[in-house]
């Protein structure tokens, strides 16, 4: 069975292009953090301050994850803190995120030209 994937407020997106569209709406509003569940059990989030991202892959509810870092990006963050707590400085460049997030959707796996920090 295929991965899909649904907010964390339990809307489901038709696509990932769609999903992409919810995304970037709630950046746009000022919802700055954004999970993704999917039918396997992972998490998907996207944490961000509208100028760069923390963009998070979980396996499971208490798996530390892995998020994708651009080291060579120019710009800096002080980081952020989840909701859950977790505080992060690793983040990328908007828009890098939002393809990031298409590909994990669409694929299943984060695209092989990203740099990823494993946290497990």
């Amino acid at each position: 069975m295929a991965e899909s994937w649904i907010f964390s407020d339990g809307a489901v997106p038709a696509s990932p292009a769609a999903t992409l569209v919810v995304l970037r709406e709630q950046i746009d509003a000022g919802q700055l953090e954004t999970w993704l569940t999917s039918s396997h059990g992972r998490f998907l989030a996207v944490i961000t301050n509208a100028e760069r991202a923390m963009v998070m892959l979980l396996d499971d509810e208490g798996d530390p994850g892995e998020h994708a870092v651009t080291p060579e990006a120019p710009g800096w963050s002080e980081g952020f803190i989840l909701a859950r707590g977790q505080r992060d400085e690793s983040t990328v460049p908007l828009p890098d995120p939002l393809r990031i997030v298409d590909h994990i959707l669409a694929a299943g796996i984060p695209p092989g030209d990203t740099t990823w920090s494993v946290d497990r």
